[in-house]
């Protein structure tokens, strides 16, 4: 029957389909991305100007070993940060950890005994593991003392220094002494909102590279899921933080180069005319040379025919592997700035005070 009524009512209005808003950039992430662009065309101008000296061919060969030596690390780092970011949920971590806060700062020490990494493939594993629920304290101490404290590092220390036990488990029992007592201090003296990215802070929800839902990953659970879909949940959540941590590692590598290639090493040695100089010139050298913890034992090593001091060769082996110019880059990943601030000078400050402790110990003995 055709409806005659001059006044139909109207049919109810259709809700409009919900739109995603798209958040605006970051001011900062916008000048990283300038920074980033920048940093290419400086290389490619200084590639096609400098590209047949002498110079530019030693820089090359630096910074290209830099990363052939790091790269593979960092891959293993980032597979294995997926690996817990599916396999290893939040309530398993936080339930074998103890509820103490001093207790879980001790344990974290050692955990590198169960995740053998260098300091290449530390970073990443230390933010799954803060984005899982790790404190934040306990976070910072695997991260120091996993790089020295696992049965890798220790087994080239023992041949690096011709079996010396001694000298190993010296080197391991004094990167866990450092990195439990920055430990205590950054628990003390800085939060987890003030320290940690928000990226990287606990999520309980959500995408741990964005933090929501709506970044077109699959957050549904997975436990159910066949083991195929979980694996390849893993690799993709791997790739992206290779992505957000490589760019990094590159920009390190590339300042540690340039100061390998146009500072001479002599300039360095020339100063070290007593412990507390070799200490300080070993440090620096720890934090510019920007070598693999499980290879640096043996350019320690290496040293001692010259006169630098057994003190030095362990400043030098307990501070590279905890902070260096491409670790410093990669931790902007983590780290607020205040947060890396007080880290690395914490980390300067402890070692120091260290080897000074050692030298007069064994003085004395």
């Amino acid at each position: 029957m055709m409806n005659t009524d001059p006044f139909p009512v109207a049919p109810p209005p259709v809700p409009p389909k919900a739109v995603a808003q798209v958040k605006p950039a970051h001011p900062l992430k916008e000048a990283g991305t300038y920074a980033q662009m920048f940093f290419l065309a400086a290389v490619a101008w200084a590639a096609v100007v400098y590209g047949k000296t002498e110079a530019f061919a030693t820089f090359s060969i630096i910074f290209s070993s830099i990363i052939l030596e790091a790269m593979p690390f960092m891959l293993m780092g980032t597979l294995l940060g997926g690996l817990v970011d599916v396999f290893l949920s939040r309530e398993r971590l936080v339930s074998i950890l103890p509820k103490s806060p001093g207790k879980a700062i001790v344990l974290a020490a050692f955990m590198g005994m169960l995740f053998p990494v260098c300091e290449c493939a530390i970073v990443p594993v230390v933010r799954k593991f803060i984005q899982k629920g790790m404190p934040l304290g306990s976070a910072v101490v695997f991260l120091l003392a996993g790089p020295i404290v696992n049965p890798l590092v220790f087994s080239s220390t023992l041949v690096a220094y011709a079996y010396s036990w001694e000298t190993a488990i010296l080197r391991t029992l004094t990167g866990a002494a450092v990195a439990i007592g920055i430990g205590f201090l950054i628990h003390s003296v800085i939060s987890e909102k003030e320290a940690l990215l928000p990226e990287t802070r606990p999520l309980k929800n959500g995408c741990s590279h964005c933090g929501s839902s709506d970044c077109g990953h699959d957050h549904s659970d997975l436990s159910g899921r066949p083991f195929s879909k979980k694996l390849m949940a893993a690799l993709s959540h791997g790739a992206l933080d290779f992505y957000d941590i490589a760019r990094f590692l590159i920009i390190g590598a590339f300042i540690a180069a340039a100061l390998q290639t146009f500072i001479p090493r002599q300039a360095f040695f020339s100063v070290a005319s007593g412990s507390v100089a070799a200490i300080a010139l070993m440090m620096i050298l720890a934090v510019v040379l920007n070598l693999c913890s499980e290879a640096d034992a043996f350019i320690a090593a290496s040293l001692s025919p010259i006169g630098i001091p057994f003190t030095a060769q362990m400043a030098f082996m307990v501070l590279g592997p905890m902070l260096d110019l491409k670790l410093i880059l990669m931790y902007m990943s983590v780290f607020t700035r205040k947060m890396i601030l007080i880290l690395s000078l914490s980390t300067l400050t402890f070692v120091f005070m260290a080897m000074l402790f050692m030298e007069g110990a064994l003085t004395w003995l």
